[in-house]
């Protein structure tokens, strides 16, 4: 009884301290030496009174009838779990110092939007990178979409969506549902979040102050005639001082794609083009956009093939030969531009790996695609 009350001790110490616990993986610790001095097994007992001495797992195994005797002093091993857990967290701020002070004041531009915004956990976890970047110096600056969300108040309104050249057509009973969604709910309820976990946000829009500026946008068709999209426009200029005035003042700026133009108009603009827009003319020393898959591959159907770094050159050649398709040709055109008129670096990154705008930006190995010039 008192062998398997200690072994039950332990177990219940290892799983309060780490919350799951996986036996076969503290075996193999064991037996590579990881653990240590902290482990050892029940070999005797004399007067009451246990001995200990190390073990191999081996012999622990096959004795006390199957049952893992062990001896432990619960301050010594939560101490040196403690300590080791300490030791790593300070290793990974260590590696992240150099990127910290580097970005430190630099504008960095994130766009959010597609399947990644239906992701509850997906978008918390964004935000505290967001939340971080901001409190170690960076300019973060939060663009946002929600396609799925405008097609869902679509079909409640009676309206079918309607797509040409993957742009929405958008007449005006699209468009006030369009910024209803978009600057209404969707931007209140980033900013809602922000600030539930601590930071200071303030959404960006004609609700409040906006800062997009966009003229109509008319695309070229095969007749001659330009394509009329209805209320789609396109970014051509910021409101540069409400930008910077929020950010001066912590807050994290949180902009839904939905433009002005000078007299007042809006319009539906793309997020992906509106972000790019955002970072070429701020000069952003980052653009990144969360999409739904991990980066760019050169095989869609084989995750190895993922392409960690790549120059405009052999983007455009990779859009050429059809490697690059489909929805995010967008992103990477829009990507291309931004680069040839100043921004630093673009990176796509999987919006469903927790922190992964983090792990891109604060390590010395990314997890994405960065794009160079």
């Amino acid at each position: 009884m008192r062998l398997q009350a200690v072994c039950a001790t332990w177990f219940a110490a290892r799983c309060s301290f780490y919350h799951t616990f996986s036996l076969e993986a503290e075996l193999h610790r064991y037996e590579s030496g990881e653990l240590g001095r902290g482990f050892t097994c029940l070999n005797r007992f004399h007067a009451g009174a246990i001995v200990d001495s190390p073990t191999p797992w081996s012999t622990m195994r096959s004795s006390c009838g199957g049952v893992l005797a062990l001896s432990i002093s619960l301050r010594g091993i939560n101490e040196r779990f403690i300590v080791d857990e300490a030791i790593r967290k300070a290793n990974v701020l260590i590696e992240a110092l150099g990127w910290i002070r580097r970005f430190r004041g630099k504008y960095v531009v994130i766009k959010l939007g597609g399947s990644a915004l239906e992701e509850t956990e997906a978008v918390r976890s964004l935000l505290t990178d967001v939340i971080f970047m901001e409190a170690v110096g960076m300019k973060p600056i939060l663009i946002h979409g929600g396609g799925k969300a405008i097609n869902q108040a679509m079909k409640t309104s009676g309206i079918t969506p309607r797509f040409i050249q993957g742009r929405r057509y958008t007449d005006e009973a699209t468009l006030e549902i369009v910024a209803r969604v978009l600057a209404g709910e969707i931007c209140g309820s980033l900013v809602e979040e922000i600030e539930r976990q601590g930071g200071k946000a303030r959404g960006l829009s004609y609700l409040t102050d906006n800062c997009l500026i966009a003229e109509k946008l008319l695309l070229p068709a095969e007749g001659g005639e330009p394509l009329d999209l209805g209320f789609v426009g396109q970014v051509i200029d910021l409101n540069r001082d409400v930008i910077e005035t929020t950010c001066r003042g912590g807050m994290i700026p949180v902009i839904p794609s939905v433009a002005m133009d000078c007299a007042g108009q809006k319009y539906n603009v793309n997020a992906d083009t509106a972000a790019a827009a955002v970072a070429r003319l701020l000069k952003a020393e980052k653009l990144v956009f969360l999409s739904d898959v991990p980066g760019i591959f050169r095989d869609k159907k084989n995750p190895a093939t993922l392409i960690s770094h790549l120059t405009v050159r052999s983007c455009r050649e990779l859009i050429a030969d059809g490697t690059i398709d489909a929805g995010m040709i967008p992103k990477v055109e829009a990507a291309l531009e931004a680069l040839e008129v100043g921004v630093s670096k673009v990176h796509v990154v999987d919006a469903a790996m927790p922190h992964s705008v983090l792990l891109e930006i604060y390590s010395d190995r990314g997890i994405g695609t960065e794009i160079v010039r």
